[in-house]
């Protein structure tokens, strides 16, 4: 295929050799059905149990697979990235090698990308999951919500459909710790949200362990919001607060009271020391503040993107410079 194609299906793998066989031939039937252009890019993340092999086969045997091998395991957010780099489509659908979310579903996608949003998300109905994986998802679902304040209900599910501008605004990003749906979201104008199949595990094992989710934890709450530094200045205010509301509670009942009800001074030093603690959380809000600014600058991400240029006067202009150059020729 010499001209690029319409559509890119992007697949990590890590250690999915069972997998790979039914995932090749049903991604290749589910594409053919939509009857455009389409790429697979199969990319390899460090596998040790022969998906590497499996996936050079299906390069070789089919014009429409690519495939990508990395060196080792980088994790299945760089993995995905990889692939984007690669990829030509104007649609480009990201989909994991357990085939717990079928392939089959992929052309829906493609028909709600055409109706002319930039992000398809999916929602996995009568999710065949754990009741661990399906609790942490959850909390995962309520986190990325509270803070990007983008209401999609499950962030966890890799098949996903972005258009090219969406794309490249991503590729621009040169953090290491990142989220693609959040930061695609963030690129997005408009996004939708649709229900897909989800089958049971049939082969291999879940490569996310509790170590792994708890990561997964530290690197949404990093990668996407400064918010836990906020959280330092508004309870050290809450402290403060409190200990200065403490203390005139305190003067006010050692007037009406006498001063045995007031311990002595021992309850007025607490107060004070209320008051110094939120005094050092607000401290180290500010401080924090700062510091995710320093954060924010140093992941360079770009403060806009172009998603069309409408200018018939330069296109005119360029084709008059090819025309000019051929007859020069």
């Amino acid at each position: 295929m010499n001209a690029a194609p319409e559509l890119s299906v992007v697949i990590p793998v890590y250690n999915e050799r069972d997998n790979l066989p039914e995932l090749v031939e049903r991604c290749l039937a589910a594409c053919r059905k939509i009857g455009r252009d389409f790429e697979i890019i199969l990319v390899d993340d460090g596998s040790r149990d022969g998906s590497r092999e499996i996936i050079l086969q299906a390069a070789d045997h089919y014009a429409e697979v690519i495939g990508v091998i990395l060196n080792r395991n980088y994790g299945q957010h760089a993995a995905v990235f990889a692939g984007l780099e690669q990829s030509k489509g104007r649609i480009v659908v990201t989909l994991d090698a357990d085939l717990q979310n079928p392939p089959e579903e992929i052309p829906r996608l493609v028909a709600e990308i055409d109706r002319g949003v930039d992000v398809v998300g999916t929602v996995r109905e009568n999710r065949q999951d754990s009741l661990f994986r399906r609790m942490a998802s959850s909390l995962v679902n309520q986190l990325v919500r509270q803070t990007t304040g983008v209401m999609m209900h499950d962030y966890g599910c890799m098949l996903r459909a972005y258009r090219r501008p969406v794309v490249e605004a991503m590729l621009q990003c040169r953090e290491r710790s990142t989220f693609i749906p959040i930061l695609a979201n963030s690129f997005a104008g408009s996004t939708a949200e649709i229900s897909v199949k989800h089958a049971p595990r049939k082969k291999g094992e879940s490569k996310y362990s509790l170590f792994k989710l708890i990561s997964l934890q530290f690197d949404l709450l990093t990668s996407m919001s400064t918010f836990p530094l906020r959280l330092l200045s508004f309870l050290g205010s809450l402290i403060a607060l409190g200990g200065i509301g403490f203390g005139v509670l305190l003067l006010v009942l050692r007037f009406v009271y006498g001063s045995r009800w007031a311990g002595e001074g021992i309850f007025t030093l607490f107060a004070v020391l209320f008051i110094f603690i939120g005094a050092q959380f607000v401290g180290m809000g500010l401080l924090g503040e700062y510091i995710g600014r320093i954060y924010h600058d140093v992941r360079g991400r770009p403060r806009f993107f172009i998603q069309e240029i409408s200018a018939k006067s330069v296109a005119a202009k360029k084709a008059g410079q090819n025309v000019n150059r051929s007859v020069s020729e």
